[in-house]
């Protein structure tokens, strides 16, 4: 057949038709798993990274499930970034999840393709019909395998007519030289975006009995280091972790790449030793029936045996890593700015969420810390001490508001159950942490510079019985706070259930101030009216310390307990 009765234009769209759904096959598979199971696997791994050998483990594990490296990544970026995992404990996951990237071969060349239709069927079914929405992602993650596998058949239905075109064959032969067939690898993944992708027409060609196994073992090469150009493109702009992250698996692939170079013959003599033979076959048949076999598990075998050598070097990998990404010179960011929110992390809304988690106990850090220090700047404080509080309301503010903006572009992501309901319950000990530090600028704050323009001055008892009272909203707001980050459900019944209490050591206040005021002179009056705007001041952070453990429990418990009346912003 020569060049002029080849249909080029069919070819080209079986060929591109086929890539297209491939590629969108393989990315619905990837974002309706990592929609209902990212959550789960995001507590694998943080459980399984204690050393680096677990840390491969678990790094092959969730990305033969999720069959995406890159969203495995994303993991380990905000476990390091949250400080969850060392950096060199993260070198271990990224190299297992090599591994686990050689999954969809080994299912491919075990020529399930042609059962893609069925795939594909029943799970448009599942989507459809299926009333949980969990169900109906693994619908869509099962209709997504069938896309891949029905792009499969396509390319290489329409690569078929190339079996007896001579100008191709004789391209496909210089294919045997390791450095084309690298070159070639490494391009087309770079084009594609897609490691994956070109393996999986790799078997395609297999398959037709194009290539023979050391140009195969050559052109995975090839996708191995063309994968790296997708890292770092991945990396740009991204958090410097993520940037390290890109940088191990730029400097793993090429140092096994390299390592291997130049043994593919010997190499590819190994896998066929133990990979399956069609001995009643000869010629491109049997070429057809064994290579695509011996290409999956060659890719398989490059992978476990580069991380079993490199693995031991994982602490070398790290320093190296952190001498080529320097630390920036960058100026701390402001008590008000966020250090945990990227988008990064948006595609993976559990990881996202735990980000966010970060973000408030810094929130909550700064509300406590105004609240500490609010009655003392209230009594004696000048405008110095006074400012420093209007000051740091303004961060919570503005930290406040990024952890809102956040969560707003979070939740238009897919999300499934328990995730919109710890955004809600997010939003609201948010939204209670701003209201504590509001109450500290226009109670406190205010009651400080009212007093320095009347000129009044607390006697040791009037300090005392309100500092007294103070110290019980400071202790059930740290409970509160504890309770929601620990996940502590007696901790945050504790606080709700310390409302008598608290109410009834309220009035022994108001009582004793009442007492002070019957000496009836005109310095007791001013001093009583500020003590007592004080006292509701103290009140009202008791009453947001029990709002935070009301929102916690009544996500984990719901009512079990009789909700309270909401309190006003202004109260």
């Amino acid at each position: 057949m020569d060049s002029a009765s080849l249909d080029v234009i069919s070819m080209i769209m079986g060929l591109g038709g086929g890539l297209a759904l491939f590629l969108y096959g393989m990315r619905k598979m990837t974002e309706s798993l990592k929609t209902v199971a990212g959550g789960r696997l995001k507590d694998v791994l943080s459980k399984l990274t204690t050393n680096r050998f677990t840390g491969a483990l678990s790094g092959a594990l969730i990305t033969s499930i999720i069959q995406s490296s890159s969203v495995t990544t994303v993991m380990v970026v905000g476990f390091v970034s949250a400080g969850l995992i060392t950096f060199t404990q993260s070198v271990g996951v990224i190299m297992g999840a090599n591994i686990g990237t050689t999954v969809t071969a080994q299912i491919v060349a075990f020529k399930v393709t042609e059962y893609s239709l069925v795939m594909i069927a029943v799970g448009f079914l599942m989507e459809v019909l299926a009333k949980s929405q969990r169900v109906r992602h693994y619908g869509v993650a099962l209709m997504g395998l069938g896309l891949l596998f029905f792009g499969m058949n396509l390319m290489s239905d329409a690569a078929a007519p190339l079996r007896t075109h001579q100008p191709f064959i004789e391209f496909m032969q210089d294919m045997r030289n390791p450095f084309l067939g690298i070159l070639a690898g490494l391009v087309f993944t770079a084009v594609v975006q897609s490691s994956s992708a070109t393996t999986g027409i790799v078997i395609v060609l297999g398959t037709q009995g194009f290539i023979s196994l050391e140009a195969g073992i050559a052109l995975i090469f090839g996708a191995n280091v063309g994968t790296c150009v997708t890292a770092m493109l991945s990396a740009i702009g991204k958090p410097r972790e993520a940037v390290k992250a890109a940088m191990v698996h730029v400097v793993f692939n090429l140092a096994g790449v390299l390592l291997w170079l130049g043994f593919i013959p010997h190499f590819a003599d190994f896998v066929r030793e133990f990979s399956p033979v069609a001995a009643d076959l000869s010629g491109t048949e049997r070429l057809a029936a064994e290579v695509p076999r011996q290409i999956a598990n060659a890719h398989t075998l490059f992978n476990v045996v580069n991380t079993l050598l490199f693995i031991g070097f994982a602490g070398t990998f790290a320093r190296l890593i952190e001498r080529i990404v320097p630390k920036p010179k960058e100026l701390p960011p402001g008590a008000g700015q966020p250090i945990f929110l990227d988008d990064i992390y948006l595609d993976q809304p559990a990881l996202a969420l735990d980000q966010v988690k970060l973000e408030l106990a810094r929130l909550s850090h700064l509300s406590q810390t105004m609240v500490s220090k609010a009655l003392p700047a209230a009594l004696d404080g000048g405008d110095e001490e006074l400012s420093a509080l209007r000051q740091s309301d303004e961060e919570v503010d503005d930290l406040h508001g990024a952890i809102l903006t956040y969560i707003g572009h979070l939740s238009l992501r897919d999300l499934v159950e328990p995730l919109p309901g710890r955004i809600h319950e997010y939003i609201g000990v948010a939204n209670y942490l701003e209201n504590v530090a509001d109450a500290v600028e226009t109670g406190f704050v205010s009651g400080g510079y009212k007093r320095l323009e009347q000129g009044v001055k607390f006697d040791t008892e009037t300090r005392h019985l309100l500092e007294k009272l103070a110290e019980v909203s400071v202790v059930e707001l740290k409970r509160s706070i504890t309770a929601f980050e620990k996940r502590d459900l007696k901790a945050a019944k504790s606080v709700i259930d310390s409302k008598n209490a608290f109410n009834k050591q309220m009035d022994q206040t108001h009582s004793a101030l009442m007492k002070q005021l019957a000496k009836d002179s005109k310095q007791e009056l001013g001093r009583y009216r500020l003590a007592s705007d004080h006292v509701e001041n103290i009140k009202r952070i008791h009453t947001l310390a029990r709002r935070i453990a009301r929102v916690f429990l009544d996500m984990h418990t719901p009512k079990t307990i009789a909700a309270e009346p909401e309190l006003p912003v202004d109260a």
